[in-house]
């Protein structure tokens, strides 16, 4: 089964818990504080591989958690690390967040991303003994882990896309030109998935091409197959623009070039600037004024043009090398770029409640929502620290703060960030 999107939830482990324990042993009257700290919390990790074609897996499994850290021991102990959990990826998947749609990675090579990283352990009581207390009875608890609600998208990694009516040869082409098996059948939508095939030129030059299913009026809007694969073509470095020459099915060749065109433009305006070469199919069933009309059609527009019967494989050849050519002069394939994740996305989940605390001076505030917005905003920025004050006082937990008498220079620690308090 082919799928190219997919929406899931993931979690990364939660640090485990500082440990509250005293050095006891024989003849030892006071050994002292000797909690360990607790482990990190387990990462969440994306891997592209090579090997996946399709995002098919995340339909039957939607939520991924890491293992949580384990929780501090006496005898200066530290819990164990929890396991990262990696979660395997076809090769142009693109993750964006689900509530803002930014993009936070483009996986399109054999490289790994963070997606969700596993909370701090809390520290053992061992930490906060001093001179003047040395008996803390005291730890603190593993910060959690950061959780998101991710869409996945499957845009494929071609050179060259296939574009065309259906039932114009495209199929075909691919079938011929490369080792790809595509079903090949005399009717619209044959192809009803993406099929890719790399083509050899030499020992050491080839290029992928693509087969997009066909594309029809109203393909951007959500007719046909054309609306939910429209998206394989965007990073395609130029377009082989399929037309049949002979009307076989009733169509007039010319308005077949044109509205495939604008349905392009429609979906994406970058990909109608895309670099086009126009193939003239079925040129055994077309007249030779046929022929020759559409090919002064398009030649007078300044655009490479050849004339193919892909089931012969005439004119293949040609095409081919006249793309490998085209492709030597383009840029690589197109990768998406991260987005910031917009703070108003991050504090969507603000209303699920905190916690403060004060125990020794120190006021703690924790709310699982914060995390987030903590790993993801730069603090030495004045208007990310502006955004941030704002959520803190629409939270609520500023005028917490203020109910259990908190004073101007006193600290304020949210996970491991601290600052001093500014009425």
């Amino acid at each position: 089964m082919f799928v190219d999107k997919a929406q899931i939830k993931i979690k990364a482990g939660n640090g485990g818990n500082g440990a509250v324990s005293f050095h006891r042993e024989k003849y030892i009257a006071s050994g002292g504080p000797d909690g360990g700290d607790g482990g990190k919390g387990g990462d969440i990790i994306f891997q592209a591989e090579p090997g996946i074609s399709t995002l098919a897996d995340f339909r039957y499994k939607r939520r991924y958690y890491a293992e949580n850290g384990q929780n501090g021991k006496g005898s200066m102990k530290n819990g164990r690390k929890g396991s990262d959990m990696i979660v395997h990826v076809p090769e142009g998947t693109v993750i964006r967040d689900a509530d803002s749609g930014a993009v936070l990675a483009d996986m399109s090579a054999n490289e790994r991303f963070v997606a969700a990283k596993g909370g701090k352990g809390g520290w053992g009581n061992a930490h906060f003994a001093t001179p003047t207390r040395q008996a803390p009875r005291f730890a603190k608890d593993g910060m959690p882990g950061e959780e998101w609600e991710f869409i996945l998208e499957l845009r494929l990694l071609a050179d060259v896309g296939l574009i065309g009516f259906p039932n114009v040869g495209k199929s075909t082409l691919i079938s011929v030109v490369s080792e790809a098996k595509p079903i090949i059948a005399n009717y619209h939508f044959t192809t009803i998935i993406p099929v890719l095939g790399v083509v050899k030129l030499g020992p050491e030059s080839s290029f992928v091409m693509a087969d997009i299913p066909g594309l029809i009026e109203g393909a951007a809007e959500g007719a046909g197959l054309g609306h939910s694969f429209l998206r394989h073509v965007e990073r395609c470095r130029m377009l082989i623009h399929i037309v049949d020459v002979a009307g076989s099915e009733g169509r007039n060749p010319i308005e077949d070039y044109e509205q495939i065109n604008k349905e392009l433009i429609i979906f994406n305006e970058d990909l109608a600037k895309c670099p086009q070469i126009v193939a003239g199919s079925k040129i055994d069933l077309a007249t030779e004024v046929q022929r020759e009309y559409f090919k002064a059609y398009i030649t007078n527009r300044g655009i490479p043009y050849f004339e193919i019967c892909p089931p012969v494989a005439e004119g293949t050849q040609e095409l081919v090398n006249a793309a490998a050519a085209m492709l030597a002069k383009l840029p690589p394939i197109k990768r998406f770029e991260p987005e910031k994740v917009p703070m108003e996305s991050l504090a969507k989940k603000k209303s699920n409640g905190f916690k403060v605390t004060k125990t020794d001076g120190v006021y703690y505030v924790d709310a699982d929502w914060l995390v987030k917005i903590i790993n993801k905003s730069d603090l030495d920025d004045y208007e990310s620290l502006q955004y941030f004050q704002r959520v803190l006082s629409s939270s609520g937990i500023l005028d917490e703060l203020k109910n259990q008498g908190i004073q101007e220079g006193d600290t304020v620690n949210i996970y491991g960030f601290e600052f001093e308090y500014v009425p």
